[in-house]
């Protein structure tokens, strides 16, 4: 078997969940069979089983424009080129709306069975618009298009099936819940501290961790405004980069300078760390705190847990699939506005936040415990192995129903 992975993020180009997951599903993928990834980039890479072709975007679709839906010119223009040659492909696999036309393209020219993973969904999005203009518009569009054509739907928690059959008119039987997963040799919990010292971080003193991405949906405003509910000296670290749009980046620095008048330990390092540098923040964090406002999965969660740090994280979506609540951490539900998915009271849900991490950063042995269950549960339900097996079980079936079809017809 031949799978064709279609992703915008593929190492080193990764800064958001989607990327990780396809960075580690290919590999995991690539262990039973052909594997290849076509993504953004200049990736060009044969290693066994596993062969990773990047492209960039055709320059010239948006050449003489400035406007913010340059983004989505951009990614239906790759998906139309990368589809120029896929012969020995049995079955296409897209993630995200970037690449999804791709799949719906390759399915129609090649005659093969197409799978999408979403990682996400564009209508419980608003805010994309701030980030996309007018493109929002295309990117559903694509999205939409694409998730009524395929003829498998993975969704990456039971949660965001649930959204997808109130967002799109799809068969629930078309709809397959396969997680996240993670690396459980790679994250482990490690007493080395160089990484922090090295961005200013104090080993010595206890500290709030959030790691992500500059975005609406990670909420991290949200967790900068619990600064003045928290206990006086409280170590704040955000490592937080690769914002969606100038705006979001500018109004997470004024909030950050505001906050350091109440406690000038807030620590921004306004760039995605490395592996081996995230690994050292979580395993030395006391607490890790995921403040999102809208997410299917949470692959940051389990990072965190794998690292045995104690979770306080947001009540919706996937989350509560992952954190559990009062045995890995703690889950904060807030009153969400349907159209928005932001908090209706902002204030209180800071506050409601700030509660919880002040419990646990008031009770060490709690933090312990809770982290000792995170890297128990995350061995037991999420590792790539099992996350891998169900992918190539669900391609298998899809292939086989296609000859069946074939040979019906004939």
């Amino acid at each position: 078997m031949r799978v064709g992975l279609f992703t915008r993020e593929y190492p080193p180009d990764v800064y958001g969940g989607a990327g990780v997951h396809v960075e580690y599903l290919s590999r995991e993928l690539a262990r039973k069979i052909s594997v290849e990834v076509h993504c953004w980039g200049h990736q060009h890479s044969d290693e066994g089983n596993l062969h990773v072709r990047g492209q960039e975007p055709w320059n010239e679709i948006t050449q003489g424009t400035q406007e913010k839906f340059k983004g989505a010119l951009e990614a239906l223009s790759l998906n139309l080129t990368q589809i120029k040659a896929l012969a020995g492909i049995d079955v296409v696999h897209t993630h995200t709306w970037y690449v999804s036309m791709a799949g719906f393209l390759a399915k129609k020219l090649y005659n093969i069975p197409f799978v999408l993973t979403t990682h996400s969904l564009e209508p419980l999005r608003a805010w994309k618009a701030e980030q996309l203009g007018t493109g929002y518009a295309m990117s559903s569009w694509m999205e939409r298009t694409a998730i009524l054509d395929a003829d498998a739907v993975i969704a990456v928690s039971s949660g965001t099936k649930e959204d997808i059959l109130r967002a799109y008119p799809v068969a629930a039987e078309r709809v397959h819940v396969i997680y996240n997963g993670i690396d459980l040799d790679q994250y482990q919990k490690t007493g080395e501290t160089s990484a922090l010292t090295a961005y200013g971080v104090d080993p010595a003193i206890p500290y709030v961790l959030f790691v992500g991405r500059i975005t609406r949906q990670k909420g991290v405003t949200h967790l900068v405004d619990t600064i003045r509910y928290l206990p006086a000296g409280t170590q704040m670290v955000l490592c937080a980069g690769a914002p969606d749009t100038p705006e979001i980046a500018a109004e997470l620095q004024r909030k950050v300078e505001e906050s350091r008048a109440f406690n000038p330990r807030l620590i921004w390092i306004d760039k995605m760390l490395s592996k081996p540098e995230a690994i050292q923040f979580y395993s030395n964090a006391t607490v890790f705190c995921c403040p999102s406002v809208y997410e299917p999965f949470g692959i940051i969660n389990l990072e965190a847990m794998a690292c045995q740090a104690a979770v306080v994280a947001s009540a919706t979506g996937g989350i509560l699939e992952v954190v559990v609540d009062g045995e890995t951490g703690f889950l904060v539900p807030f009153d969400q506005d349907p159209v928005t998915s932001f908090p209706r009271d902002p204030d209180r849900f800071a506050r409601d936040l700030a509660a919880r991490l002040s419990d646990l950063l008031a009770d060490p042995a709690k933090c312990k415990r809770f982290g000792q269950a995170g890297r128990k549960r995350v061995e037991e339900k999420f590792s790539w192995t099992r996350i891998g097996d169900q992918t190539i079980a669900l391609y298998q079936s899809l292939i086989e129903a296609r000859k069946r079809s074939a040979n019906t017809r004939s």
